[in-house]
């Protein structure tokens, strides 16, 4: 009889040995991980997915956690650094899986290292949404624990250059990418679009991340186009306009994506940002309404002023908006903490099911095609900023303000 006890017991710790996620133990909070770029070349983005997460967390714990079953449960959330770099986004989810035990995760800024790490979570079966990443890669692979609240840019990108040929109906463009996941697929995006409306694309080149912009751009001007376009992130976007500057080339409309509605560009650039376009899927003007936690877009954007000091962005909001997926989930099926297997693969279900308003907008998870787990909810927007601002330009029944076109020499501001 001791022989068979002692037996059972071994093959017991082989098992939680072999599966890690056994190892749980009991509590009462939801332990949810948090794979972002807090350091590295990608800092300034991954920081602003921290802050969306963070006023989420915040939020629910102020009204006691999330509400199961007539008792509310806490959130902790529990962070690795990904530093900017795909293997060590891939290597910090599976220590906050296989060390921290987590329930779930929110996840990267960048499409690189969500491209790492999808594959890991897929592995553990642990549900993952990420609030920023747009590359439409990550949802053509189709992975089954991995979603995002925020649209791809093949989703998105197309949106301004249409706003553009409806409103101005500039002729020729240049159009540019940095070599990361994101860029490339921006780029892409941007050339598509515009000869799809029917504008000549003189040049369409991937550069190399982080070079420097100038001799670049001083090809550009010699081609004079209407519009110049790049798909690169907050950094790089603020080089190209100081490289434009800098050989005195003002193009008729300059096209970028993210980054422009990210405060800190315009806190660079001063005047300079004015009139730069962009592609969003929120602003805190929004015209949203939702039950949890925000009641709409004005509500979100003061909480997170008083939070941080700083302007709430389509990226912050995007992050907040995936902790709100992932409490609706848990409501919707009841699941209570530590998170079993069952558990998991019944929230998985239950985001597929997904259907809801919040201050962010609709929250629909696509469950096939090219936008397989992608946000296909909400409405793409044409941005432009001005006089500091980020202001709805296009399409017109949404536009807050007319588009400045051409834009004024930089000279001349």
């Amino acid at each position: 009889m001791k022989r068979g006890f002692l037996g059972a017991l071994a093959l017991l710790l082989a098992l939680v040995l072999a599966n890690p996620l056994l190892a749980a133990d009991t509590r009462d909070f939801f332990k949810v991980g948090v794979v972002t770029s807090i350091s590295g070349e990608l800092a300034t983005g991954g920081n602003v997915t921290k802050r969306g997460y963070d006023l989420w967390a915040a939020a629910v714990n102020a009204q006691g956690g999330i509400a199961i079953g007539g008792k509310k449960y806490p959130v902790k959330l529990f962070y690795a650094d990904a530093q900017s770099q795909p293997s060590q986004g891939a290597a910090a989810a599976e220590r906050l899986i296989t060390q921290e035990h987590v329930d779930f995760i929110l996840g990267p800024y960048s499409s690189g290292v969500t491209m790492a790490v999808a594959p890991v979570v897929e592995k553990y079966q642990v549900p993952t949404i990420t609030g920023s990443a747009e590359s439409p890669l990550i949802w053509t692979n189709k992975f089954l624990y991995t979603f995002g609240t925020i649209p791809p840019v093949s989703f998105t990108g197309a949106v301004p250059i249409k706003t553009l040929t409806e409103m101005k109906h500039p002729a020729t463009a240049v159009i540019l990418g940095s070599n990361d996941t994101f860029s490339k697929a921006t780029a892409e995006s941007f050339q598509a679009a515009a000869k799809a409306e029917g504008i000549r694309v003189l040049k369409f080149n991937i550069v190399p991340s982080n070079q420097d912009l100038t001799p670049l751009m001083s090809a550009v001007r010699g081609l004079r186009p209407d519009v110049v376009a790049f798909g690169g992130h907050d950094e790089e976007l603020i080089k190209l306009v100081k490289s434009l500057q800098q050989i005195n080339y003002t193009p008729k409309a300059l096209l970028m994506h993210y980054g422009v509605t990210e405060p800190a560009f315009i806190e660079a650039l001063g005047k300079s940002a004015n009139q730069v376009l962009g592609a969003s899927v929120w602003t805190e003007d929004a015209r949203t309404h939702g039950a949890l936690l925000w009641p709409d877009a004005k509500t979100y954007a003061a909480a997170a002023l008083k939070a941080y000091q700083v302007p709430a962005d389509y990226t912050q909001a995007g992050s907040s908006a995936a902790g709100l997926a992932f409490q609706a989930a848990l409501q919707q099926i009841g699941a209570t903490p530590p998170l079993s297997e069952q558990a998991r693969v019944d929230l998985v279900k239950a985001l597929e099911t997904l259907d809801i308003q919040t201050f962010y907008g609709r929250i629909n998870f696509a469950t096939e095609g090219q936008y397989y787990h992608a946000n296909v909810g909400l409405t793409p927007l044409t941005v432009q900023i001005q006089d500091g601002k980020v202001v709805v330009v296009g399409p017109q029944e949404d536009a807050q303000a007319p588009l400045h076109y051409p834009m004024t020499a930089w000279r001349d501001r």
